[in-house]
């Protein structure tokens, strides 16, 4: 057999349909596991009689490839990609590119970036979104690390990415180092983002107005006809409208807490470094760790009181005032996303093509939706856009839902029905759109209690004060400095 195109290492669920979908549009791949019984199986079972080299070496693996060899790494995050680094160096030649696909946080990407090409050859940490069907039929993909390999790679990668409706694949270059990673993260959390707001639409819906699966599963699937068709739309109309065997909705059967992987977190920790406001997403990671908290809430669930959700106005009306605020939420956390990959970009000095994002998340990924055709078209048309909620399209659209979206979190406070991250969605909107918010107040507090000065109206900015409060306190202030 003529020697391979790439080479993958990891035969989990990802890595086996990466290695398919490879194969399917006529590329030779090698596959190589650390167990490699795996490897045997995966050649006598899926990959039987296809263009599919099994490799039970490293130097096996690396020595039945073409030259730049193209490696890519589909392992856990963390040591593990390390210790895959190390092994592979010594029998690589200068040039060859190791990709790690794998869901790494992004600074350790830096790092590897830096340590793969003092040894001569090049890495690319990439994004791959759309789980394993997105793996098998084309996923999107985020690449960055060392631009000298991205012409290597681009043929490969997208070929198999997904399409978008206009044809473009879904995969582009992303920027240097970690930059595809670090895209991957915002994408998540905006993924965490969306779950929760469509979570407590659901909430609302079952508690608040009493309706069943059927019922929410038609409304999620005339939904999805509309402004919020997307992949988490449809799958939740699938989830409400699903049966066992025995007839049973399994929805219901299904306990009540939340996991996660980290990359959520990953961007909330992010923004907090980067003085960002990303606080749907935060909501969205602290409804998760509450939801996990599952024997506390059955103990507290029987002492703390609260008012009986009763829902006594128009229902239909309601469930369009509920699209609107989920509509209005979801535009504030992309426009929270979009914010931190800004200034993060600007910390890293990555140019990141905003509009372009945009476009590679409209096909395969989890997040897909034609919504982010609006995102595209704005940041093409003013690339220094500030924030999405300044574009013409989203703010008109925020405006014709507001009425609806304050309605909807009213009624929920009211009932007792909790609405963390469509409520903070509403509450960061106000907060940005206020000339003048009340910090000038804690400001004055942090510096009668320490002298921690601060700015005046009636000065020009980076000019500081402090101000004796009690008359004991001598006028010594502390160093200004932002954390």
């Amino acid at each position: 057999m003529k020697k391979a195109d790439i080479g993958l290492i990891g035969l989990a669920v990802m890595g086996e349909n990466l290695i398919l979908n490879m194969e399917s549009k006529g590329f030779i791949v090698a596959c190589y596991n650390r167990t490699i019984s795996k490897v045997d199986d995966f050649i006598n079972g899926r990959a039987k009689d296809k263009k599919v080299i099994g490799c039970e070496s490293i130097k096996e693996f690396v020595a039945s490839l073409k030259k730049p060899r193209k490696i890519m790494l589909m392992v856990k995050a963390g040591q593990p990609v390390d210790d895959f680094i190390k092994k592979l160096l010594p029998n690589l030649e200068k040039g060859d590119i190791i990709i790690d696909g794998g869901n790494s946080h992004y600074p350790d990407t830096i790092r590897r970036t830096d340590l793969v090409e003092s040894k001569g050859k090049l890495y690319i940490g990439t994004g791959v979104s759309g789980g394993e069907e997105g793996a098998l039929r084309g996923p999107s993909i985020m690449p960055g690390g060392s631009r000298a390999a991205w012409k290597h790679i681009k043929p490969i990668f997208q070929e198999i990415a997904a399409k978008a409706p206009d044809g473009q694949p879904c995969c582009e270059w992303m920027g240097e180092n970690g930059a595809g990673h670090f895209v991957k993260m915002v994408h998540n959390g905006i993924e965490y983002g969306d779950m929760q707001l469509i979570t407590e639409t659901y909430h609302i819906m079952k508690e608040g107005l009493g309706m069943t699966n059927r019922q929410m599963h038609e409304v999620f699937a005339q939904w999805n006809k509309g402004e919020l068709s997307s992949y988490m739309i449809e799958i939740t109309a699938d989830i409400l409208a699903y049966k066992d065997q025995d007839g049973n909705e399994v929805i219901d059967l299904i306990l009540d807490t939340a996991g996660q992987k980290g990359t959520g977190k990953w961007a909330v920790i992010e923004a907090l470094d980067a003085g960002q406001p990303l606080t749907l997403i935060g909501e969205a990671v602290f409804a998760r760790c509450l939801s996990a908290i599952k024997e506390e809430r059955v103990a507290a669930s029987k002492v703390l009181s609260g008012p009986k959700p009763q829902f006594t106005g128009d229902k239909q009306a309601f469930i369009e005032d509920l699209r609107a605020a989920l509509y209005a939420s979801k535009i504030a956390s992309y426009a929270q996303g979009y914010q931190l990959m800004r200034s993060c970009a600007k910390e890293h000095k990555w140019n990141l093509n905003y509009g372009g994002i945009a476009s590679i998340w409209r096909g395969g990924c989890i997040i897909r939706s034609v919504f982010l055709s609006k995102i595209k078209e704005a940041f093409d048309k003013n690339p220094a856009l500030t924030n999405l909620l300044l574009d013409p399209f989203f703010k008109n659209a925020v405006e014709k839902a507001q009425s609806a979206w304050r309605k909807v979190i009213t009624t929920a406070i009211q009932m007792g029905i909790p609405l963390p991250a469509m409520t903070s969605a509403l509450a960061f909107y106000d907060g940005y759109r206020h000339e003048r918010l009340p910090a000038n107040l804690l400001q004055a507090q942090r510096d009668y209690f320490g002298a921690h000065t601060y700015e005046r109206v009636d000065k020009p900015r980076g000019e500081f004060f402090h101000t004796n409060w009690t008359g004991r306190g001598g006028e010594t202030a502390s160093t200004a400095y932002n954390v």
